[in-house]
């Protein structure tokens, strides 16, 4: 293999091997005595040989392990637009106070839940990604939801207000609802309707919730179960006050029973301000996403926040800052635990006069949300008895996107306390899971995994016995 070997003579020469095909050095080796050179030649050539077996093994190993592999290109997470998200009947009813748009999804022969969003939300970006999560669907076999959107949030919504047409004096945009009681105005930013000299008021807390009467006349619906968040938390048990015989049950995430601080009060008039000039502001980004998520969360998962963030693009700006000054004004809600004298036998509620849900309540909020205490203020004005109160660890003020598998298990618990659902159980739940899971890796069913939208995961329907409760 080697034509020659060159070996100095004087003590600790180095000795060259060079080779045929080779004229560089290939190795230099010490020896002290001249018997060692035959050792030496023989690891040079045993290393050598090594080496290139090695590489050998590696470039057949490569070829192995990278055939039949298809890179894709990464895509952004989305809450909408996608062909395999689910499908939903919207409708928009006419009310005396404006126009909500509803979005139905299942059967409308089942029994009914009412979700209402949170400012800067609507029922794509707040629920959407929750009810489509494979946890979920088993729960809505036996139920058919309706998603409320307050006057002017929904994808693609015209301004509440816009300047009137010279022509024809119409006014473009949808119809503004007038509060016939208020002195005329001499605003320029704020334009008249044709016939009538009064300004418009976007509806208040207390008024969107008497907004829920014509939806549920519109579907027929006699009673059922709310499930809100933020400012639709708060809407929803408005309504419940008013209205307990049409309610059986509130799930509520984030909800606040008080008025606005002053903190609270100083930030909004700030984003209300932005808004109105018709654009959405970094500051305004980034305060709401901190009502949405908390500090935590916007620092450390920056998947989540960018796909919310470029949400806000789609947002009405206007219209936005309509809603968000009504829930700034709130009144506090009129709720009470009503705890008994000692030695008086009394019911909670009966004995002052003030107001006691009388429903089922489900409060939840993450162990970082910026709303903790609120909630825990919620909690102190509800019979115990009728409240079940959770707080999600590691997770911050959207549980929906952050844990929807934790939400998912106690709404379930907490339908199967009121009656429904009796005969799904978690294991069910846990082997379908596992089962879909073990399928993905295994690459069965195509070979493919399946879309994702949003928190929306492609997992097995639970296959439980068909009960109508």
């Amino acid at each position: 293999m080697y034509s020659s070997v060159v070996v100095c003579s004087s003590s600790n020469s180095i000795v060259e091997f060079l080779s045929l095909n080779q004229l560089d050095i290939e190795k230099n080796i010490t020896m002290n005595t001249e018997p060692n050179f035959c050792d030496c030649l023989c690891s040079v050539l045993m290393s050598r040989r090594n080496k290139r077996k090695r590489k050998r093994m590696a470039e057949k190993l490569t070829d192995i392990e990278l055939t039949g592999i298809i890179l894709e290109e990464t895509k952004p997470r989305t809450l909408g637009g996608d062909p395999s998200s689910v499908l939903l009947q919207e409708d928009d009813i006419e009310t005396g106070r404006g126009t909500l748009r509803v979005a139905v999804q299942g059967d409308r022969s089942k029994a009914a839940i009412i979700t209402y969003h949170d400012i800067g939300l609507n029922h794509v970006t707040n629920f959407q990604g929750f009810f489509s999560y494979g946890d979920m669907q088993p729960i809505l076999r036996h139920f058919c939801v309706y998603h409320i959107n307050a006057p002017g949030q929904h994808d693609g919504a015209l301004p509440l207000m816009q300047s009137s047409n010279q022509e024809t004096g119409d006014t473009v945009g949808l119809t503004p609802q007038l509060n016939m009681n208020t002195e005329p105005h001499d605003d320029p930013a704020m334009p008249l309707v044709k016939g009538a000299d009064k300004r418009y008021h976007f509806p208040s807390m207390d008024e969107l919730s008497e907004m829920i009467l014509p939806v549920l006349q519109f579907y027929g619906i006699k009673h059922f179960i709310g499930f809100g968040m933020g400012a639709g938390a708060n809407i929803l048990t408005r309504f419940a006050l008013n209205h307990p015989e049409k309610v059986d049950a509130l799930a509520l995430v984030n909800c606040t029973a008080s008025v606005s601080g002053w903190t609270e009060w100083g930030w909004q008039k700030l984003n209300t301000w932005y808004l109105k000039s018709g654009s959405m502001t970094g500051f305004t980004e980034d305060y709401l996403l901190w009502h949405w998520f908390g500090q935590k969360t916007v620092d450390q998962n920056y998947d989540l926040v960018r796909m919310y963030r470029d949400t806000m693009k789609h947002i009405n700006p206007h219209n936005l800052a309509l809603f968000i000054e009504s829930y700034t004004k709130r009144t506090a809600l009129a709720v009470h635990r009503d705890l008994p004298k000692l030695g008086v036998k009394s019911t909670p509620g009966k004995n002052t006069g003030a107001r006691a849900l009388d429903c089922d309540v489900l409060l939840m909020a993450g162990d970082n949300s910026p709303h903790l205490d609120a909630m825990v203020d919620m909690n102190s004005r509800i019979d115990p008895s009728k409240t079940s109160w959770m707080k999600i660890s590691d997770c911050g003020g959207m549980p929906l996107e952050e844990a929807p598998e934790k939400v998912c298990d106690a709404f379930r618990l907490f339908l199967q306390g009121l009656g429904y659902v009796p005969f799904m159980s978690q294991t069910k739940i846990m082997e379908s899971r596992s089962a879909a899971s073990r399928a993905s890796l295994l690459g069965a069913g195509g070979g493919g995994r399946g879309s994702i939208t949003g928190t929306t995961h492609q997992t097995p329907v639970v296959q439980e016995q068909e009960a109508e409760c």
